[in-house]
Order: C-alpha cells, then sequence, then structure tokens
C-alpha cells in the first residue's frame, strides 16, 4: 500500500496549487487590463491624428482635396515610420496618402457611414521586392467620415490611419516579461516563506512525535513538553490514557500477587484438614466458598476498567432498576423495600462494567443487611457524580476499617467484606471518594463520589 503524503507535504503542495492558480489568474488579469489599456491609448492618438488630417485638409471649388505640404504629426512624412494616413475622396475617385506610405500598401478603410468611428486591428499580407519575400502585418486602425461642406455642397472624406503594431507588441511583451518575471519570483519567495511557516508551525507535532518514540523506548514515562492549546488536550489526554494503563497493569500484578497470597490460608487449612477424615467435607466446603470469593474480589480489582474519560455517557435509572428487580429475587423472602431516586436522564462517563459492579455490589450489601427498607440516591453536584445507598440494617462494626491490600479476607467487616473490597477498588481506579457512616434509620450508609 503507498504510504499517504505527510501534513507537511499536503500543506506545502496544497499551498502551492492555491498560490500558482491566484498568480495566474492575477497574472492573467493584469496583463489584459494593460493591454486593453495600451491599445485604447493608441487609438487615442489615432484618433488625435486623424484630428490634425481634418485640421489641415481643404477643398478647392471643384470638390478636390488639397493637403499641405509639412503635416503637424512628423511620422507621416518620414518613409515606413509605422504610422500611415489616407484620406479618400468617392465623390472625384481620389485618395491622399502620407509619405510615409512609400513602397508599402497599408489596407485603409474607404468606405464607410458618414459620422461613425471605426477602431480596430487590421491584417495585411505584404510583399516585398526583394525575392518576393511576403510577410503578414498587424496595423491598429482607425477610421472616421465626415461630410465636408464646400459652396452649399457636401462631399463625404474617409480619414483612415493605420499604425503598425510592432511598437505595440514590443511594449506589450515588455510588461509581459516584467510582469511574470516579479509574479514568478514572489511566487518563489512566497512558497519559500511558507514552507518555512509550515516547518515553524509544525515543530509541535514533529516533538511530540519525538516524545512519543521515546516512551515507547522507556525513556520517559509521558509527554512532558508544553504545546499549544490546540494540541494541549491532546497531550492531557494521552497522559491519562498512558496513566490509566500503568494503572491497569498495576493492578493486574496488584490482583496475581495479592490472590496468591490470600489462596495461601484456605490451602493451609485444607492441607491440614487432611489428619482430620471427619471433618475433611465440612473444611472443604468452607474454604471452597471461601477460595471463590477471594476469586471473586480480586477479578473484580484486576477488572476495573478506571477508563470514564474515554467512556461514553451511561444513564444510570435503568441500571438500578435491572439491580433492584434482580435482588428483589434474590432476597424475595424479606420484602424489602427499595426507594430508587435517579432522575431517569441522569448519565455519567462510566463503563458498563463498573457501574454494575459498583452499584450491584453496594445495594447487595444493602440488601443482605436491611430489615426492610434500601434506599438509593443518585445526583449531579460540581461535576460530580454523588450515589448515596442507605439500609436500616446493624450497620458497620467499625466505621474506621479500610481494607488495605495483604489484609486477609477473613479480617474484614463480616458481612461487608467482599463486596466493599472490590467497590474501594474500583472507585479508587475512578479517582472517586468512597465513606461509610451511619444512616438516618441507624443501619449502614456509602457514600461514592465519582469525578
Amino acid at each position: 500500500m503507498k504510504t499517504p503524503l505527510s501534513i507537511r507535504a499536503r500543506l506545502v503542495w496544497g499551498a502551492f496549487g492555491v498560490l500558482l492558480a491566484f498568480l495566474a489568474g492575477a497574472g492573467w488579469a493584469v496583463q489584459q487590463a494593460y493591454v486593453d489599456g495600451v491599445r485604447a491609448a493608441r487609438f487615442a492618438r489615432l484618433q488625435t491624428t486623424i484630428y490634425l488630417l481634418m485640421a489641415g485638409a481643404e477643398l478647392n471649388a471643384d470638390g478636390s482635396l488639397l493637403m499641405p505640404v509639412t503635416l503637424a504629426e512628423p511620422r507621416l512624412s518620414l518613409p515606413t515610420s509605422g504610422l500611415y494616413a489616407n484620406i479618400a475622396n468617392p465623390a472625384k475617385g481620389e485618395e491622399w496618402q502620407s509619405l510615409s506610405t512609400l513602397g508599402i500598401s497599408p489596407p485603409f478603410q474607404r468606405n464607410q457611414v458618414p459620422g461613425q468611428w471605426s477602431f480596430e486591428t487590421v491584417h495585411a499580407l505584404e510583399a516585398h521586392s526583394i525575392a518576393q519575400v511576403k510577410t503578414d502585418q498587424s496595423f491598429l486602425a482607425a477610421s472616421y467620415t465626415v461630410k465636408w461642406s464646400v459652396n452649399d455642397r457636401s462631399t463625404p472624406l474617409v480619414f483612415s490611419v493605420l499604425e503598425d503594431t510592432a511598437g505595440f507588441d514590443q511594449e506589450v511583451q515588455a510588461f509581459k516579461f516584467t510582469l511574470w518575471s516579479w509574479l514568478g519570483s514572489t511566487g518563489v519567495l512566497l512558497l519559500l516563506t511558507q514552507t518555512l511557516l509550515l516547518r515553524w508551525g509544525l515543530t509541535p507535532l514533529r516533538q511530540m512525535a519525538k516524545e512519543i518514540q521515546q516512551i515507547e523506548k522507556g525513556e520517559q514515562t509521558k509527554v512532558q513538553g508544553r504545546y499549544p492549546h490546540e494540541l494541549a488536550r491532546l497531550t492531557h489526554n494521552l497522559n491519562l490514557l498512558l496513566d490509566q494503563e500503568r494503572a491497569r497493569q498495576t493492578r493486574y500484578k496488584d490482583a496475581l500477587d495479592d490472590l496468591a497470597h490470600s489462596l495461601k490460608t484456605p490451602l493451609a487449612v485444607l492441607r491440614s484438614s487432611l489428619d482430620e477424615p471427619a471433618d475433611l467435607p465440612r473444611l472443604v466446603a468452607e474454604q471452597v466458598t471461601r477460595m471463590d470469593d477471594i476469586v471473586v474480589h480480586q477479578l473484580g480489582r484486576a477488572g476495573a476498567s478506571g477508563a470514564a474519560r474515554f467512556a461514553p455517557f451511561l444513564v444510570l435509572a435503568p441500571i438500578l432498576s435491572r439491580i433492584r428487580d434482580t435482588l428483589a429475587k434474590v432476597y424475595a423472602e424479606k420484602n424489602l423495600v427499595y426507594a430508587l431516586d435517579c432522575p431517569p436522564t441522569l448519565a455519567w462517563r462510566i463503563d458498563e462494567g463498573d457501574a454494575f459492579e459498583i452499584l450491584g455490589n453496594v445495594l447487595d450489601n444493602a440488601a443482605k443487611w436491611a430489615k426492610g427498607k434500601v434506599a438509593v440516591q443518585t445526583w449531579i453536584e460540581a461535576n460530580r457524580l454523588h450515589l448515596r445507598v442507605s439500609d436500616d440494617g446493624p450497620g458497620f462494626a467499625d466505621l474506621k476499617l479500610a481494607p488495605q491490600r495483604r489484609v486477609r479476607l477473613d479480617e474484614r467487616v463480616p458481612g461487608h467484606g467482599i463486596g466493599l473490597a472490590v467497590v474501594r477498588d474500583l472507585v479508587a481506579s475512578h479517582q472517586g471518594e468512597l465513606t461509610m457512616s451511619t444512616s438516618e434509620w441507624g443501619g449502614a450508609q456509602i457514600d461514592i463520589v465519582l469525578q
């Protein structure tokens, strides 16, 4: 599979494409505007030349055209100067041409509607006498037809002026060269500047990639650099994920260590019971039950997700309802009254398995020891989830007892050992708090706060 382009390459090529399109479009627009402006200026000069010819033209009494020997525009008197003039007098069948037309035959306009200006670019095929070379010439042409009045007679005269486009083309080519040279230089400079800016802007990503490589090699444990706010949340969540993974691995190790330690006592009892065949069935049943509780406890600790930040929001009311319905069947003979105070839309970021483990163990302990009532309250305050479970049972024997690692299960509070130990570890994995107190009915009350 072909390796995708890097972010830097994508940005550089994208910027190059956009810059190239912009410069090409802007250059073409400026070039066309300049060409139209130069052409309009030259047509205006041709129009001025026609006005000068009209000022010098005269008709005699019989309607013949008379022109002065010298003209106001000196280029018209210089052969092949590039500026050519023609005055047509259709009524007399005569034409006047400027001295600049000697040796060439420019394509003058000779028929036109009186009072109408004409500006155009015309082409003519000119034949030179030497070796009969034929070349295609272009001219900027301007013509105007007037009705000349003499002795109450009006005679139409067609004034036509041509200018060789060589000067026009040379001026346009010089402008094009200057324009595209500057635009090309500007484009290269902008692209180089943008490449340097992209390199500077992507420096935090390269630094983060370097830190991640160091984490993979074990040279550091988390992302330590300070990054722009666009990446700060990413680095924060990445560090949280790394911490949670390390905590998960630590829980697995501790659970295996504790499991091995906790199973020593039941195994020792079973080994010693071999010398007492009469009590062997009873002792085996007791120790198997005890070992089963130990395994359940350690599996609960090891399986704690602890990834609340990355878990989807979970609505808690259905979870509580399912646990209540299950406990009502398990402790049906007690006819317990369950009071659930949980808004139907209350949701929290927590793994569904963790939610069932925490709520299920706490409610199971409450139902086990309650005389007739179990109450559950849930609410959110200051962006923290509060859970409170109360019962009317005998309560806790010692509120100061906090189970620690490497404490044997038979040393825990009777009836509240395994389940609460699992809950405590799960709450700790979610950076929460668990407190035990006496309920308003004199029984046990457990408050859990998750953040």
